[in-house]
């Protein structure tokens, strides 16, 4: 059952089949991959073939990148080697070709999703949102142009994750789980341990013979990889700001005038009403109503008369935009055009017929240009500069473009260049003791170590824009061993503890021995010969360590993969020494008595159970429609992107 479960959770599903790959980023904020935009060149040959239709390299290379930036917001250090190695492009290729073969599927069964719900779905992406928290055409084009990607590149993904949506929650849905299965599940995690544990520290092992010129060649030899400093490089960048603008410029009286003008809804003041209503279902009844109260009986009471208490009419404090959203526009414009105590004619909307009656009005005063000039100026004026520093980047990039180097680049407009020492992929410094304190360095590192010296310069975006950098790698230096005899100390000490740590590890098997023949614990301990601690009682509950998370001690955590009476041994961090574990007494829990956990047991158990008809489902559709995979293409895209391989 355990195995089921960890199964359930390394799903393909669960790791995001049906996300979207492409606009992930977007949605998330993860910057650019290096090689989007730059497919036009890409090969065409065929990655897979799903029922007649091709998934080109060009695309599938796009994918993987994108895949790759989004596990670095986790893993930062993540390079593409090791993310081809751990099976990230194989994973990204399951994902496309289950997509696809659901999309085809759909289509071939008059199952689509219509230009307004994806019209829907991208007004509803934050990133595409302007300052008034409402989507903004102008935010989307020009993050669509920052990133790189099309807009029928994002139409696409949400159009197949909408048709997604319709295949896979009716398969998903509704799926309860019964008891037998939850409970014998959830009393495990009821179940309690208890048991003692000891150590070996490696610092408990004396000091042996000072090691020798072929110990420490040896050991150097075995353990190369442990002494080789990372590649590193010379980044040179040069800061683009406002400080590079001749005079920051200035909006004209004129233009803070049409700006106050063209949002006079902002500084001319708002009203709102207090209302009170009544909706009937007959024009007659609604009729009737409004009659008796143009003979002078009040709204409240003409309501009261109808059915209606004061709690059922008061809406409350409307705007004109409130009112149009509950009713019509009619209704509204007629609720505003109304004086204070007054009550509306009979109106019509979906719901019925409306009678407002006016209960208060209350009038936001407005602010004058005069008062809010400085506000507008201030605005406008940041605006102006960031427009300045826009085209003074774009003039930037086109002179790029035009075959100007770096050194030109930064001559012409005077800026001032920052080289850096060389540093690897996290920053590090020559001594590789930490980062180094340039923030801005910090930033740029990722570009520079997917640049190659021979790359033209570019302009990274810094921050939330107001800041730009003119990027160009310097020297690039490979990776290689130190010299022993420039570390030979160092050695000299990482063998001494290595041979200490493997002296403790087998006093631990010695011990660990005498415990599984039937020595208490503590006795093994004593007779091994070194001045050791004596075991500590521990234990627990299954359900508390699994809630515990990593803060578990991995001693503990052993505790719970172990057979009652046996005694295990644990390396410590660090190559500290070695854990002795012993396990002496096992109680079942019974969920009978946690009716709450068996109920989560069984929402856990149904989300596994839906992922897995999920993939069920899709594995058939991939059947039905048929997928042809070129094995030698996806070999061949692995290697270039490793670097193994011609590219």
């Amino acid at each position: 059952m355990i195995r089921f479960f960890r199964r359930a959770l390394s799903s393909w599903i669960v790791l995001g089949l049906f996300a979207l790959i492409m606009i992930a980023f977007i949605v998330t904020g993860v910057g650019t991959p290096s090689s989007i935009g730059n497919l036009a060149g890409a090969s065409s040959d065929m990655i897979a073939k799903i029922g007649g239709e091709k998934l080109n390299v060009g695309e599938v290379n796009q994918r993987i990148e994108v895949a790759l930036q989004n596990v670095r917001q986790k893993q930062p250090e993540l390079q593409m080697p090791t993310f081809i190695k751990q099976g990230g492009a194989d994973q990204v290729i399951d994902q496309l070709v289950a997509a696809r073969a659901l999309e085809i599927w759909a289509r071939q069964h008059g199952i689509g999703a219509s230009k307004r719900l994806v019209d829907g779905d991208i007004a509803s992406i934050q990133a595409f949102h302007g300052p008034t928290g409402d989507f903004d055409e102008s935010v989307f084009r020009g993050y669509l142009a920052q990133k790189r990607i099309t807009e029928a590149q994002v139409r696409r993904d949400l159009y197949g994750d909408a048709v997604r949506r319709q295949l896979l929650i009716p398969v998903t849905s509704g799926n309860r789980v019964p008891s037998a299965l939850v409970m014998p599940y959830a009393s495990l995690m009821l179940e309690t341990r208890h048991g003692a544990i000891g150590i070996v520290p490696t610092a408990a092992i004396a000091p042996g013979a000072k090691p020798t010129d072929g110990d420490l060649n040896a050991y150097y030899g075995r353990n190369l990889a442990q002494y080789t400093q990372p590649e590193r490089r010379v980044i040179r960048y040069a800061l683009i700001s406002k400080d590079q603008l001749a005079a920051l410029p200035k909006p004209s009286d004129a233009e803070i005038k049409t700006f106050y003008d063209a949002n006079a809804t902002l500084y001319g003041g708002s009203e709102t009403r207090t209302f009170s209503q009544v909706v009937l279902p007959d024009e007659a009844a609604a009729k009737a109503l409004a009659a008796k109260v143009k003979a002078g009986t009040s709204f409240a009471d003409a309501a009261q008369s109808a059915g209606f208490t004061a709690k059922d009419t008061a809406i409350g404090p409307q705007t004109r935009a409130q009112i149009t959203s509950l009713a019509t526009p009619a209704i509204a414009d007629a609720a505003f055009a109304a004086p204070a105590g007054g009550t509306t004619a009979p109106l019509k909307s979906a719901l019925g017929w409306h009678l407002l009656h006016v209960d208060a009005i209350h009038t936001a005063n407005a602010r004058s240009l005069a008062s809010v000039h400085d506000e507008i100026a201030a605005s406008l004026g940041k605006q102006k500069v960031d427009e300045a520093i826009a085209d003074l980047v774009a003039s930037i990039d086109d002179e790029i473009s035009d075959g100007s180097s770096f050194d030109d680049v930064v001559k012409k407009h005077a800026l001032k260049v920052v080289t850096s020492p060389p540093v690897d992929s996290r920053g590090q410094g020559p001594d590789a003791k930490g980062p180094l304190g340039d923030p801005t360095l910090q930033v740029l590192l990722k570009t520079a170590f997917e640049a190659s010296p021979d790359d033209d310069p570019t302009v990274e975006t810094i921050g939330n824009g107001a800041l730009h950098a003119l990027l160009k790698l310097g020297k690039v230096i490979p990776a290689a061993p130190l010299p022993l005899a420039a570390i030979r100390d160092r050695v000299a000490a990482d063998f001494e503890h290595e041979r200490a740590f493997q002296a403790a590890r087998a006093i631990g098997q010695a011990i660990i021995a005498k415990a599984n023949a039937g020595v208490p614990l503590a006795k093994a301990i004593a007779d091994s010969g070194l001045r050791l601690p004596p075991p500590q009682p521990a234990g627990g509950r299954q359900l508390d360590i699994m809630q515990a998370g990593g803060r578990v001690p991995p001693p503990l955590a052993l505790m719970f993969g172990m057979k009652k009476g046996t005694a295990r041994l644990l390396e410590a961090p660090n190559n500290a020494g070695w854990f002795v574990v012993k396990l002496d007494t096992v109680e079942p829990g019974d969920a009978k008595t946690a009716p709450g956990l068996v109920e989560a047991s069984r929402s856990q158990f149904g989300e596994m159970i839906s992922q897995e008809y999920a993939e069920q489902f899709a594995n058939a559709i991939q059947d039905s429609t048929g997928v042809l995979r070129n094995n030698a293409a996806i070999a061949h895209l692995k290697a270039q992107l490793s670097g193994s391989g011609p590219q």
